[in-house]
């Protein structure tokens, strides 16, 4: 008798159908159900209706695999905050089966006639709004904060009323880069500057920013604090093509759209890093979304180098120079940010820099900053602007508003921009980068 004959010969039970496609969520088999994901959750903590990330990745995952079932719509609530994956002590990749599951379920389950998919595509691409925003910013903030249209936007669209519009900057970023001349006029800068501080005026010293789009459209006062910061430490910068990091795209399950800016980005990021250049991100949802979520959810070539040299500001002139020697030097003299109260957002936690804002300022004289909790903000980028999120937004938020109005003084900061809006929707205080900070301690 021929082995294949063999009465004896086992066959291994078939417990998954094989699947062709490549699957992005391996790690679900590494969690055993310990649920420190649940209770790390800040939406599952105000929200006692929603069943938590342990279900919306490795749970829900695994009945799909054995199940013909659809994704629950219980997905859409996710804010998309990353803490899970900081959290879980298999390191699970929580947030990447998310979404997945989230592309999924808008792609299956979502009406692409409904309002609701519309709403979430317009704040999903908020750089495509903005861009046409800039072209005409001071009609463009009448209209959005008009009364009437926000009430019709809150009622048509959902996207809610009771937040204010950002207002858009009347000079973006990138128009303030080329007139100050671009990447000539950045290499003559930091030449200057390095003759100054006794290095050698040829070093190669040169990083490309990204900017992203809220610097860029909204607060263009950071991206100059980033090109003022750098350039003083002798970098030459410059400041390539770009979209969006994808980030409001991923919260939306809009994937698709997420990886055609995502391609654009690794191409022209990537060409700059085979040429000695650092990609450099002031906004820490975009290096997150650079650094981890590219490499995956995408299979783009060059983007696992584009991930390996991608760093937050702070964190690369902490790890490159003296940062921390030269503001223990310096003196801010502005008496306006005399007292700080800072916010960690999630997705700084999620890169391990959630201290390192107060470590910098702790011996910078003039400044006293201090840490408001280790809450979430709540708002979770397009999440807080859904008129159906915005209750749980603001109960998430609450944590922080009383820390923040226990700090002596009205002024936050906050690396991120979207923390940034709920920090000064929830109490009124103005909202200032640590980057400007920096620029205000060391650039005269």
């Amino acid at each position: 008798m021929s082995d294949a004959e063999s009465p004896n010969e086992f066959e291994p039970i078939e417990v998954f159908p094989e699947d062709e496609t490549a699957d992005l969520r391996p790690g679900a088999d590494d969690c055993y159900k310990c649920s420190t994901c649940d209770t790390n959750c800040p939406v599952a903590e105000v929200d006692d209706d929603f069943p938590g990330p342990k279900f919306q990745g490795p749970e829900q995952w695994r009945l799909k695999r054995k199940e013909d079932t659809s994704v629950d719509d219980s997905i859409s609530k996710c804010s998309n905050c990353m803490r899970c994956d900081s959290a879980c002590p298999s390191d699970v990749g929580l947030s990447q089966m998310h979404n997945t599951a989230r592309a999924e379920y808008v792609e299956e389950e979502l009406s692409k006639t409904s309002l609701t998919y519309w709403r979430n595509r317009i704040l999903a691409n908020y750089r495509t709004s903005a861009f046409l925003a800039s072209k005409v910013p001071r009609i463009a903030n009448a209209a959005m904060n008009f009364g009437p249209a926000r009430w019709a936007m809150d009622r048509v669209f959902g996207i809610t009323s009771e937040r204010e519009f950002p207002a858009f900057a009347t000079e973006t970023f990138r128009e303030w880069w080329e007139r100050e001349g671009g990447a000539d006029g950045s290499r003559e800068r930091a030449r200057a500057a390095r003759e100054r501080r006794g290095e050698d005026v040829d070093a190669e010293k040169k990083v490309a920013y990204f900017h992203g789009c809220y610097a860029n459209y909204n607060t263009p006062e950071v991206g100059k604090a980033m090109v003022r910061v750098f350039e003083h430490f002798g970098y030459e910068l410059v400041v390539p093509e770009q979209r969006c990091s994808g980030t409001p795209m991923f919260a939306n399950g809009m994937l698709d759209d997420a990886e055609r800016h995502a391609e654009v980005n690794v191409s022209s990021m990537g060409d700059l890093i085979e040429q000695g250049y650092d990609a450099i991100a002031s906004c820490t949802s975009c290096s997150m979304a650079l650094r981890q979520e590219y490499p995956e959810l995408f299979d783009i070539e060059g983007i696992d180098e584009l991930a390996e040299n991608t760093w937050e500001a702070l964190e690369y002139l902490r790890v490159q120079e003296d940062l921390s020697g030269e503001l223990s030097a310096a003196t801010v003299e502005d008496e306006n940010l005399a007292e700080l109260a800072y916010h960690a957002p999630c997705h700084a936690r999620n890169q391990g820099l959630d201290g390192q804002a107060l470590e910098l300022f702790a011996d910078l004289a003039g400044v006293d900053a201090a840490d408001v909790g280790d809450s979430c903000s709540g708002i979770s980028g397009t999440y807080g602007w859904k008129s159906e999120k915005y209750d749980t937004s603001m109960k998430i938020g609450e944590e922080m508003f009383d820390h923040m109005e226990e700090v002596e003084g009205e002024v936050g900061m906050t690396e991120c921009p979207t923390c940034a809006m709920q920090m000064e929707h929830g109490t009124g205080y103005e909202i200032r980068h640590p980057l400007e900070i920096v620029e205000s301690a060391l650039v005269s």
